[in-house]
């Protein structure tokens, strides 16, 4: 498919389907998980980067597997609203995965959601070395949980 709004998936009814969230750093893959109400995201294990078609092929198994009907993926935007190389990247990465996947991409803006998410990390007491390890896929849910909330409220809206 292509690139999709928050909007156009509030539009389409809930199908017992999941929604993945992603984190796209340049050394790994963030990724959460929504649950079937589409009311909470639940962190994964983050993908280790290596090259684009190891990286697609783990990520699609995994969305295949997870029942996932479309990705919120973060759009990394600099904090005065500009579009820097991170965002370029990213858009690249979700061009690139057009071509193998129908899923829609719903882009987020991810400002501060890694500081939330280490803030969140560092209140549950996870030591240092396990906030490296899960701070990537706690940012991802971060981002799709933010996005579950915007389409729960845009589905109340349109009822």
């Amino acid at each position: 498919m292509t690139v999709s709004t928050i909007e156009e998936l509030a539009a389409k009814p809930a199908d017992g389907q999941l929604i993945a969230g992603l984190d796209l750093g340049t050394k790994t893959i963030g990724i959460a998980v929504s649950d079937y109400g589409l009311s909470f995201a639940h962190p994964r294990p983050v993908l280790k980067r290596r090259k684009f078609t190891q990286d697609a092929q783990e990520l699609l198994e995994l969305l295949a597997k997870e029942n996932i009907s479309a990705i919120v993926i973060g759009l990394p935007v600099n904090m005065d609203g500009s579009h820097g190389p991170r965002v370029q990247a990213t858009r690249a990465f979700v061009r690139n995965m057009e071509k193998l996947t129908d899923l829609p991409f719903i882009y987020w803006d991810e400002r501060l959601s890694t500081v939330a998410a280490e803030r969140a990390l560092i209140g549950m007491d996870v030591s240092r070395a396990k906030r490296a390890q899960r701070i990537d896929s706690a940012a991802a849910a971060f981002i799709l949980q933010g996005a579950l909330d915007r389409l729960r409220i845009l589905r109340k809206i349109s009822i």
